[in-house]
């Protein structure tokens, strides 16, 4: 498609993107509004271990690890609108679930039918975008999408922490329900269906298998989902660790929603500057500088704090400018990768989707659970930490093949 026009006669681009980043935005919403609940969930259904509350998350990022398997697929066979749907229903139903939960596992059971939900609107969004643009035009428009999506978490646990002031931490789980129906209907009445019946994949288990050994044929594909890995492992680990670090080791806990989301409000200019470079420069090139320059933040604040040079207000000053630098980065890394390695495949962008989104979760979080576990009260883990994850996404990147026009 061209640069400029809608994607759809009912539809401008900007509320295109609008609505795609509002989809993209549940899973977000889905974390970061529990963060200010923790405690309070802690007191409540984990008394005599308050660190179990943390399950709140990991049980959501499991869930939609399970589901982002499978809603690409079926996308490609029924359609998008109609997956966006089944995961509304699915979402609303563990939000709900949670809501009336007396014990923390009744809780938990609801958040993975919660993620479960919210994979289809995550991965519908990706692979709608691919649907209609390609090449940088598709990274440019996912850069926007990122870019409004940054309000999201920016302003949940400011949210979540006005809930609870006002429902208790319940109503957090209500917030959820009216968040999803006003995205799914916006979607619905909107968004016409982008992915025409002749172009549909039957949702047999031969043709997925087929399909899936198609996508990971790719070296493209192969080394996105390691660098895509490498990042959300280095973003989980950093979620993980924020709060305690706010509250633990600066203790600054009560201004911590405040502090969030300037640091998101900061990081989503990075969406808005890729936008407007990766036209100019192209993906893979945006992708080392970026890359290039965590590494030498991680490390910087990794030398600095070893020899403790900074201390008080400094130290908290230089981790700022740190967990910011961090969120800037991946916000500037992931839809550049997401772009190279959607590319070759727009005959198979619900699967691609799905496959590279599920894979590259599950890895993440297998590599950010040590880091989270190893916190000490002090950010020397996390900094050493995210300095390993993206040298290793840097020698990744040395692999990605220059064009993605076949396998390799």
């Amino acid at each position: 498609m061209t640069q400029g026009l809608s994607p759809s006669p009912r539809i401008s681009l900007p509320e295109f993107i609008a609505l795609l980043a509002m989809l993209t935005a549940t899973v977000a919403f889905s974390i970061d509004a529990m963060l200010p609940a923790l405690p309070e969930i802690a007191r409540e259904l984990t008394p005599s271990d308050p660190n179990n509350a943390q399950l709140i998350l990991t049980s959501f990022v499991l869930g939609m690890g399970v589901g982002t398997f499978v809603a690409g697929p079926m996308s490609d066979a029924w359609g998008r609108r109609a997956v966006v749907m089944i995961g509304a229903v699915l979402f609303c139903a563990g939000a709900m679930l949670a809501w009336a939960g007396t014990s923390l596992e009744t809780v938990l059971a609801g958040r993975i039918l919660q993620g479960v939900g919210a994979a289809g609107p995550r991965i519908i969004a990706m692979a709608t975008v691919r649907d209609i643009y390609s090449g940088r035009q598709m990274a440019r428009i996912m850069s926007f999408v990122m870019m409004i999506f940054t309000i999201v978490p920016a302003a949940a646990p400011l949210i979540g922490a006005q809930i609870i002031a006002f429902t208790g931490w319940r109503g957090i789980f209500i917030a959820f329900v009216l968040f999803m129906l006003l995205a799914a209907t916006w979607y619905g009445t909107r968004l016409g269906e982008t992915l025409p019946p002749e172009k549909r994949r039957p949702f047999r288990m031969a043709t997925l298998i087929s399909g899936a050994k198609e996508v990971l044929s790719h070296r493209t594909v192969q080394i996105a989902i390691g660098m895509q890995a490498l990042q959300l492992a280095a973003l989980f680990g950093t979620i993980s660790q924020i709060q305690p670090l706010f509250e633990t080791t600066f203790g600054r806990g009560e201004t911590f929603p405040f502090w969030f989301a300037m640091i998101a409000l900061i990081s989503g200019g990075a969406s808005l500057l890729n936008a407007q470079l990766v036209v100019r420069f192209g993906m893979r090139r945006l992708v080392k500088l970026a890359l290039g320059a965590q590494l030498a933040l991680a490390l910087t604040v990794a030398l600095l704090l070893a020899g403790e040079v900074l201390t008080g207000t400094a130290a908290f000053a230089l981790f700022l400018v740190f967990v910011t630098g961090i969120f800037f980065m991946v916000g500037f890394i992931m839809g550049n990768i997401n772009a190279i390695a959607m590319e070759p495949l727009g005959h198979l962008a619900g699967m691609a989707a799905s496959l590279m989104a599920a894979l590259s979760t599950v890895i993440g979080v297998a590599f950010a659970a040590p880091l989270g576990l190893a916190f000490d009260g002090t950010v020397m883990p996390l900094a050493l930490g995210i300095t390993g994850l993206s040298a290793a996404a840097l020698v990744l990147q040395v692999f990605l093949p220059k064009s993605t026009s076949a396998p390799h």
